[in-house]
């Protein structure tokens, strides 16, 4: 606590030493219609460059004409937007001690329909915007979007792609850090995904994807930010929307959510509630040759096919309220929370064959799995602006809690065509389990002159994670089942961490042309990990602490309007999620087992990006990565000696050694018409990973090429109609020991304005020719194994949305301090 009160009072001293004297800017211009008349009414928003958030916002007087002052220091742009009519937007401007009066040059907004009875309101946002240091998408800009869940959004983020598990990779390489609002999620993968399930894309607002993020963020994510932002509201009075859905795979699905705001000078509150309830279906089919040990000969043969029907039921809640002391002064409240709840019906068949064909035995594997996840969580933030020239502290504490129960009833019968009498083995399991996270965050702002901007900050964050594994086996009798407890699968698991982290950033502009950015960012790992021992097993445990330095530079090259270079470096980390250090083992079915791997060791990754912007619509990148310890899925056959079936494949977390990655890329946004956009993405990767991979023994010697596209096509047609046409497609890549082979898909939709803007119907169809399925293969050890998985993606919806009280503008509701922690729970899947 005492080197916390010494670090404020440095920041404090250091904000003291301000060079410059505060400033009050002003920006003012004038707006024309398409006929090249003064229009009059139209609302000017004056946003800044870093997060789009609302500084100031008028209406323009009868002339057209607009004067916003009181500004402060900084790098703004201008939305212009007017009732019938498309939004266009400024130039980033700067206000300084140098530049204190903008004049803009004049804006002239085209009609967006023809006025038949009523006026209709077209949203004008583009669907991908291109900046230097991020890609940021609209969600609502992308009509197929509706009636999807944040999960699905992701699939269509240029440059990101999400595997048949809900697995996100960013330019072919995974261990992405998912921010929600700025904050972390600390959940893993697997959870992740079924948190994303749960949000309903009527809820979201932008993505902002970046590669190689500043030291300001946690240092974990070894291939870079995803930034999740939900809608809010910053017009004063009070304001909401409903929206409502249903669609159509195999099964049916429904969603519904409603987001209200009330904001006055003090005070704005919010809340948001989002409940769905999702029917869908998953069939794996899986062929396995077991070789000799000099693999000459095959000496068995498995083929199966697994299908499950899972339900799927989510609420999310998030309750908050800002209050100003102030007009520098800020504080607030959030509250969040989810209930997931997923029910899930196996049936799995599977045969054993001779290595001629022939059919030695049979299982028929049925299995019913129910699974409850209560995460809370409560954010406190304070904001505080020491004057107009930028100089800032924040602070953010976070408290968050997950709890978790599953429940699983596996009856596995197994036949035997010579006559033998059948085989049952009954197993049930439950695995309840709760992680608590605490965490304290405070960054400064302090600009030096109007061109150098220091940034310095602190964290620190509190991880346990309590989890158990209580299998039972049952005998049938005359009346009921009699279960014993299996002392083999049996576990207790106990996990704390502690992460400290402490970091500096510099920027400065040397010109209009060159500017650069530099940052370092420390932070200590301290850890330790503990598994009770029962009747078979004795205790054992686990500790480990070490010290990491993570750089960052970045450097710009403007030469011109048209052109802008960049290049930066960044080295992050990627964690072990908590429960993938947990040794116990994990059923999943007879032949199938997941086991944590305490040995796991964290992987580190370089970068290095160069990148071109053309007018803004066009980016080129050039990207190399290495990843040491590069943390994936390793398979291991089982061992009779650990009571395991020889024909099982165990699935574990393993470190590879080292995985190499380039990736060239291009992003085209383009208006080609008033009518009609695109925005296509293309990269070319190759991928090859080498070394041991330590959990299993193996060396491993692979490498792959993948080409990916991504293509999104929008059309803006009278009366408020719109239609998109969409899709992508990936070619052969490579996932850890597993090489997946090509997918595609296909989207329509269409969008109809009704309520004189108020509100809009849509109707969509996501993968239209049922092309998304995931099919792969792999070797390992003296096992061959390839698979076809096959999902509900064929979805066809219809949503309603309708928006009510007055317009919404951009604000800025706080995010919270948790960052890495809560991306690496996992729960499961």
């Amino acid at each position: 606590m005492r080197n916390l009160h010494v670090f404020i009072l440095f920041l404090f001293t250091l904000g003291s030493a301000s060079f410059t004297q505060a400033q009050s800017g002003k920006v003012s211009g004038k707006v024309l219609d398409n006929r090249q008349a003064p229009l009059a009414a139209a609302t000017v928003s004056v946003l800044k460059q870093t997060d789009s958030s609302s500084v100031a916002m008028l209406a323009t007087d009868q002339y057209g004409r607009f004067q916003i002052t009181g500004l402060p220091a900084g790098t703004f742009f201008v939305q212009i937007s007017a009732t019938g009519h498309l939004s266009t937007y400024s130039k980033n401007f700067d206000i300084s001690s140098n530049s204190t009066d903008i004049e803009l040059p004049v804006f002239t907004l085209t009609a967006a329909t023809k006025e038949l009875g009523s006026v209709t309101v077209v949203a004008s946002r583009p669907a991908v915007e291109q900046k230097i240091d991020r890609t940021v998408v609209n969600v609502d800009a992308t009509i197929s979007n509706i009636g999807t869940n944040a999960l699905e959004v992701l699939e269509k983020v240029p440059g990101v792609q999400v595997d048949k598990d809900g697995n996100i990779s960013l330019k072919g390489k995974q261990g992405v850090m998912v921010l929600l609002d700025g904050r972390p999620t600390y959940l893993s993968a697997a959870d992740l995904a079924n948190m994303l399930r749960g949000m309903q894309s009527s809820q979201l607002d932008q993505v902002e994807v970046m590669t190689n993020p500043p030291a300001k963020y946690d240092a974990a994510g070894n291939s870079g930010i995803i930034n999740i932002k939900t809608k809010k509201n910053k017009a004063r009075g009070f304001n909401g929307s409903v929206n409502v859905g249903a669609g159509q795979g195999k099964y049916f699905r429904t969603w519904e959510s409603i987001a209200l705001n009330y904001r006055n000078k003090k005070f704005n509150l919010f809340a948001n509630y989002g409940f769905d309830n999702t029917h869908n279906f998953q069939q794996l089919d899986i062929h396995r040759s077991f070789y000799n040990k000099d693999r000459s000969a095959v000496t068995n043969i498995f083929d199966q096919v697994s299908y499950q029907k899972r339900t799927y039921v989510n609420h999310n809640l998030k309750l908050g309220m800002d209050y100003s002391i102030s007009k520098s002064t800020t504080v607030g409240i959030v509250l969040t929370g989810f209930l997931n709840k997923e029910l899930s019906l196996g049936n799995n068949y599977s045969e054993m064959k001779s290595p001629k064909g022939t059919v030695d035995s049979t299982l028929v594997a049925l299995s019913d799995s129910k699974e409850n996840w209560k995460n809370g969580a409560i954010n406190l933030n304070f904001r505080h602006q020491f004057d107009t020239t930028g100089r800032e502290l924040t602070i953010d504490l976070d408290y968050i809690r997950y709890k978790a129960a599953n429940d699983q009833d596996f009856d596995n019968i197994t036949s035997f065509p010579n006559g033998d009498p059948n085989a049952e083995e009954l197993l049930k399991g439950d695995m309840p389990a709760s992680i608590d996270i605490r965490s304290a965050k405070l960054d400064y702002v302090h600009p030096i002159t109007k061109d150098t901007r220091v940034e310095a900050g602190w964290k620190t964050s509190f991880v346990e994670n309590d989890s158990k594994a209580n299998y039972f086996l049952g005998f049938r009798n005359s009346h009921a089942i009699d279960y014993t407890v299996d002392y083999g699968k049996t576990n207790y698991f106990n996990y704390r961490e502690n992460i400290n982290a402490a970091y500096v950033n510099f920027n400065h502009k040397f010109s209009d042309k060159w500017s650069v950015q530099s940052g370092l960012r420390f932070e200590n790992t301290n850890y330790k990990g503990h598994q009770f021992g029962n009747a078979r097993k004795a205790d054992s445990s686990f500790n480990n602490s070490y010290n990491s330095l993570f750089p960052t530079v970045y450097v710009s090259y403007t030469p011109s309007e048209k052109h802008q270079f960049g290049a930066n470096f960044g080295r992050r980390i990627e964690r072990p999620a908590y429960q993938d250090m947990n040794p116990f083992l994990f059923y999943i079915d007879k032949f199938t087992y997941g086991r944590g791997n305490p040995f796991l060791r964290p992987q580190y990754a370089t970068t290095f990006e160069l990148n071109h912007i053309y007018k803004s619509m066009l980016t080129t990148s050039l990207q190399y990565s290495e990843s040491k310890n590069d943390m994936n899925e390793a398979f291991d056959q089982g061992k009779v000696e650990n009571g395991e079936d020889p024909l099982a494949t165990i699935v574990k977390k393993g470190n590879y050694g080292k995985r190499q990655n380039f990736v060239a890329s291009m992003n085209l946004q383009w208006q080609i018409t008033k009518w009609y956009s695109t925005n296509m993405y293309a990269s070319y990767g190759y991928t090859k990973i080498s070394g041991l991979i330590a959990a299993t023994g193996e060396t491993l010697n692979m490498e792959a090429n993948n080409f990916f596209v991504k293509l999104n096509n929008q059309f803006r047609f009278d009366q408020g109609w719109g239609a998109e046409l969409s899709g992508w497609y990936s070619g052969p890549q490579l996932e850890g020991q597993i090489r997946l082979r090509e997918m595609a898909r296909v989207d329509a939709a269409v969008s109809k304005q009704v309520l004189k803007g108020k509100g809009s119907i849509k109707l969509s169809v996501r993968d239209l020719f049922f092309t998304q399925l995931a099919k792969g293969d792999m070797d390992f050890k003296s096992t061959y194994a390839s698979f076809k998985n096959t999902r509900d993606t064929r979805i066809w919806s219809i949503n309603f949305n309708y928006r009510f009280g007055k317009a919404a503008g951009n604000g800025s509701q706080r995010r919270r301090s948790a960052s890495e922690e809560q991306s690496r729970v996992r729960s499961g899947e």
